[in-house]
């Protein structure tokens, strides 16, 4: 995958390089500081398209939160998931560990977590969302620790997964039901019809929203390089052993087995690091700002935090090669405000599909990965409110809650380790040629 993507005055070559160098240590550091690790969502919210079709039964997939009374104290300010020998010992240690075996989503917070919290929701703000706010707001809503719940192949596959997908293209990427979608599972099959016609209707759309398909399309290859890259190899004496797949990468995305559409996907998989680099840039001055604070009520560490955000954004800020989106987005007030609101609509729909995921470790990312994205819209279709923000007051006009602020740094820190874990397969390819 080399040379200039489409839409946009940009080379793949670039990008892996600033994004190896520059970017991917720097986010990596900043996802497992506290204001970014702790994420609000709504895992029991019940699927508003259709009947639920049964959640996925594998325990990768499985949710057990640990009762607050049964987690010891050391593993309760401990930030990685690990167990001294002594505490082992204890009966309600062997239950939270049967709970965090794999893959459960581990939902425990100490009493110090729980007041920042109550902190951190006195800064947010509602404002025009691109994603459903239940989730900030509903009881059943919970603090998950994204370090603990790390994206990864959960074994959640087959009609159920393709159905989400299915639902997001062909009901919310303006498409016309009578062009079909290459090597779509479920569309039925129209014979030697390899797809064409649908790349030739999206050449014919306008560029917005022709955007539009490119970054879902990017953020189902991006999800889809992360299984791969975080696969379940092995499992012995109930030890699992994560790491790449190469032949599962191969199946999802080398041309021959994709019918040349592999590489297309990862091309918008650049666009879309593109889009949210861009929005990265954009929202720099929102938090240049003295008023704006990454508060978790530990003074030393938030400022810590805050200079490591703004030094990633005078990164990317020197990237040369931006996507213009004065090209988007522009022309008449009128026609511009009634675009946002269709692609925020598509992108509210979005946020709700979400619900219809059946594997809760899934959901919680898909639904992460999607309001960062709607999140950086929000940021792109703002750029004159951010420009006239106040210096010392809080923002009017223009706002991002705590929850979007994270979504839209974790997201964009998924499409980073994307890009990186693309080069390792680049490397272990030719290693089994």
């Amino acid at each position: 995958l080399t040379g200039v993507l489409d839409d946009c005055l940009c080379d793949i070559e670039s990008i892996d390089d600033f994004n190896t160098f520059k970017i991917f240590p720097k986010i990596q550091k900043l996802q497992e500081r506290d204001y970014f690790r702790y994420y609000k969502v709504n895992l029991k919210r019940p699927c508003p398209f259709w009947a639920d079709d049964g959640h996925c039964s594998i325990k990768d997939c499985h949710v057990e939160p640990c009762p607050e009374s049964k987690i010891p104290v050391g593993i309760k300010a401990g930030s990685a998931n690990k167990y001294s020998k002594a505490a082992n010992n204890s009966k309600e240690l062997e239950d939270c560990e049967q709970a965090n075996k794999l893959g459960a989503v581990n939902s425990t917070l100490s009493n110090q977590s729980k007041e920042a919290f109550i902190d951190w929701a006195r800064y947010d703000d509602s404002q025009d969302h691109f994603c459903e706010l239940d989730d900030e707001r509903s009881p059943d809503a919970q603090y998950v620790d994204l370090l603990l719940n790390p994206e990864r192949y959960t074994g959640y596959k087959g009609p159920s997964a393709w159905r989400v997908w299915n639902s997001i293209y062909e009901e919310n990427c303006f498409k016309p039901r009578s062009v079909y979608r290459p090597l779509n599972p479920l569309a039925p099959s129209r014979g030697g019809d390899d797809g064409e016609s649908f790349y030739t209707w999206l050449e014919g759309l306008c560029l917005e929203k022709r955007v539009f398909y490119k970054l879902i399309s990017g953020l189902h290859a991006s999800i889809n390089l992360h299984l791969c890259a975080n696969y379940l190899l092995e499992e012995t004496w109930g030890k699992p052993r994560w790491g790449p797949n190469v032949k599962e990468f191969t199946r999802r995305f080398d041309p021959a087995e994709t019918k040349g559409e592999g590489p297309r996907r990862l091309k918008n998989l650049y666009f879309l690091y593109l889009i949210e680099l861009r929005a990265l840039s954009k929202v720099a001055p929102y938090f240049e700002r003295a008023v704006v604070d990454l508060y978790t009520g530990n003074g030393h560490e938030d400022a810590e935090s805050k200079a490591l955000l703004l030094d990633i954004f005078r990164d990317t800020k020197s990237f040369h090669m931006h996507f213009d989106e004065k090209s988007m987005f522009a022309g008449d007030k009128k026609g511009a405000k009634s675009l946002k609101e269709e692609f925020r609509l598509h992108f509210k729909n979005i946020s709700r599909i979400m619900d219809c995921v059946g594997c809760d470790k899934c959901r919680l990312w898909g639904k992460l990965q999607t309001q960062g994205l709607g999140t950086a819209l929000k940021i792109l279709f703002s750029e004159k409110e951010i420009q006239s923000l106040p210096e010392n007051s809080p923002s009017k006009g223009f706002q991002l809650t705590r929850q979007e602020i994270v979504a839209l740094i974790n997201a964009f820190g998924r499409l980073s380790t994307s890009i990186k874990e693309l080069q390792n397969f680049k490397v272990l390819l030719q290693q089994t040629r």
